[in-house]
């Protein structure tokens, strides 16, 4: 694994809407691989790859934003033990954001860019804010995938098949990946970019899968670098042994209003500070049949719930 370009990916410095830095990063890294290799950009400012000439290609998608509460230190340095990766400032005295969350990612899909003859990328801005990204992808770009891969799940076991409402793949996608003999589970997960791909009628099987990095959007942030690797692993065996184009077709009308609250409480566990306002902004585009009133009704449902333990959880979250 090239930790070195890991860990260069780790040092840039690259918040919702700030994004210019990782962009030229891509840009000229991917210009000194060989290959014949395309890049172009949309109006939003995401990056699409293509390498190679085929009929079909395996896809794979990240977000090149991260959460972070501060800017890096100047002495930002990022270290790697035997088994971990974690970032941190001396002057400082304390560990800062990696941003892995979805920088391993991007490491992923450019190590497949890097090994593959034919592959194609996307790298989407602003998927923290709401997936602002890749709600205005260039959707032609698409016409000729055989499926959708996103590394942008914490952990190193989940395969993420469901999203709130929106189912993401067919069973005959997962039983071509056979996922449970590399370690990975089906389960439902919270709003990213696949999910706005299929909101904008993607028709092929998409996943987001685990790709090694634990405490997402803290400064405790660190990658385990055996779980990125078999995320590796994992994502080359797709790219290699499903060759078929896996149809899948989004759900259109299907709505359960107790799935959707449940998705929110999980948010707003993870993210105390936020407010309903804040949620209708960050995720309106992943509850499009809510409105602020909801919000406002399921936010104030969670302080009932949980009292005092939640307060504590946002003294913590603001601390």
């Amino acid at each position: 694994m090239n930790t070195q370009l890991l860990k260069h990916l780790y040092s840039i410095y690259s918040p919702s809407g700030k994004e210019t830095g990782m962009v030229r990063f891509l840009c000229s890294y991917i210009n000194t691989l060989p290959g014949n290799i395309s890049i172009s950009e949309d109006r939003y400012g995401n990056l699409y790859v293509i390498k190679g000439k085929s009929d079909t290609y395996p896809c794979l998608i990240s977000h090149i934003d991260q959460v972070s509460y501060c800017n890096h230190s100047v002495d930002f340095k990022v270290i790697e033990t035997k088994d971990i990766i974690f970032g941190y400032a001396h002057s400082r005295k304390r560990f800062e954001n990696l941003g892995a969350d979805d920088k391993n990612g991007i490491f992923v899909c450019l190590e497949c860019l890097r090994k593959f003859d034919t592959v194609k990328l996307a790298f989407f801005r602003e998927e923290e804010t709401g997936c602002q990204g890749s709600s205005n992808a260039y959707m032609p770009f698409f016409d000729d995938v055989r499926f959708v891969i996103q590394p942008d799940r914490k952990g190193n076991s989940d395969l993420v098949v469901n999203i709130g409402w929106q189912t993401l793949c067919s069973e005959c996608f997962i039983q071509a990946i056979n996922p449970h003999s590399w370690g990975y589970n089906e389960t439902n997960g919270l709003m990213t970019d696949v999910m706005a791909l299929k909101e904008n009628g993607l028709a092929v099987s998409c996943i987001n899968v685990s790709c090694g990095y634990y405490n997402p959007h803290t400064d405790e942030e660190i990658t385990v670098k055996a779980d990125l690797q078999k995320c590796i692993g994992f994502v080359e065996h797709m790219i290699t042994d499903c060759t078929d184009i896996y149809t899948h077709f989004p759900d259109s009308d299907f709505y359960n209003p107790y799935e959707c609250e449940e998705q929110i409480y999980e948010i707003l566990w993870h993210n105390p500070s936020l407010t309903p306002e804040d949620l209708l902004d960050m995720y309106s585009t992943n509850f499009p049949h809510l409105k602020l009133e909801d919000f406002r009704r399921i936010h104030e449902s969670i302080y009932s719930e949980f009292g005092t333990e939640y307060f504590k959880r946002i003294h913590q979250h603001l601390k």
